[in-house]
């Protein structure tokens, strides 16, 4: 399993640095820009044994799944408008599952003398819809397929080190989660090399649209585009307090925005999100 950038990737001067086995790739990252890397640097590894979610939450990835984080160069962005990086990495997620989706399995089978190469395999249906969740995760038919994380330090000397994290279930989906979780091999040829070849192209693609922040409104359309649950009953629950209502959209700031039964609106930071008859059950 050789892990390899796109051509796009490298034009633009992005590197990959690859590893066998790591505690976290979001960690080696984060302990790269404080030997002073600054990126932008793609850190994959095979296995990975302390990966992370939000809030701290254990994430699990075995071997054949995509651990992968990006660390980015982010001089000359508005401290405000770093978090719209995760928008960005979402954008650029979902389109990269959309391409493995539509890869054909025959070409990737058939690479002689690939010791990565897919072995053949019956793929189920594709799912009905891949999207993305508010704030951090993509689903495949309501099920979770991947999540991002992203991380941002002040280093010494006042420099900032941004890490964006993904992680993908390609060959397997946990079992035992209070929720529904999918792979990727449901229903593509993809293995975890390809799949990040086309993320690090997709990405390209979505960070020059974004332009340091001064692009997000573009970024936010697409995102809205590509959304779950845009319209329909939404149920957060926050520390102390859930809130329901009708998901509307996701502002200038990426905070999701909920029109409430009383025709008020409320804007939301962060919290667990419910879509549907789940919203209305909570």
């Amino acid at each position: 399993m050789q892990f390899r950038l796109s051509p796009a990737a490298r034009s633009e001067g992005y590197r990959l640095h690859s590893h066998d086995r790591l505690d976290s790739t979001n960690s080696e990252a984060m302990r790269l820009a404080h030997g002073g890397e600054s990126g932008p640097l793609w850190v994959t590894t095979r296995r990975q044994e302390a990966g992370r979610g939000r809030r701290g939450n254990a994430w699990t990835s075995p071997e054949g799944n995509l651990a992968a984080s990006l660390l980015l160069p982010v001089a000359g962005v508005a401290p405000e408008m770093v978090a719209t990086l995760g928008f960005v990495a979402g954008v650029a997620l979902v389109d990269a599952i959309r391409d493995a989706c539509r890869l054909d399995p025959a070409p990737l089978a058939s690479q002689a003398g690939r010791a990565d190469a897919a072995a053949p395999h019956a793929l189920a249906s594709a799912p009905a819809a891949i999207h993305l969740k508010w704030p951090n995760d993509v689903l495949a038919d309501g099920h979770k397929l991947a999540g991002i994380l992203l991380e941002a330090e002040t280093l010494p000397g006042g420099r900032r080190a941004v890490v964006v994290g993904f992680g993908v279930n390609v060959a397997a989906a946990p079992e035992g989660l209070p929720y529904p979780a999918a792979a990727l091999s449901a229903f593509s040829a993809a293995d975890a090399p390809r799949l990040l070849e086309f993320l690090s192209e997709r990405f390209v693609e979505a960070v020059r649209i974004w332009n340091k922040g001064r692009g997000f409104s573009n970024i936010r359309r697409r995102w809205l585009e590509r959304a779950a649950g845009v319209g329909a009953p939404v149920s957060v629950r926050m520390a102390e307090v859930t809130l329901t209502g009708i998901f509307e959209t996701i502002d200038e700031g990426g905070r999701l925005v909920i029109l409430a039964p009383d025709g008020t609106r409320r804007t939301v930071t962060a919290g667990e999100v419910h879509f549907g008859s789940a919203a209305t059950a909570v």
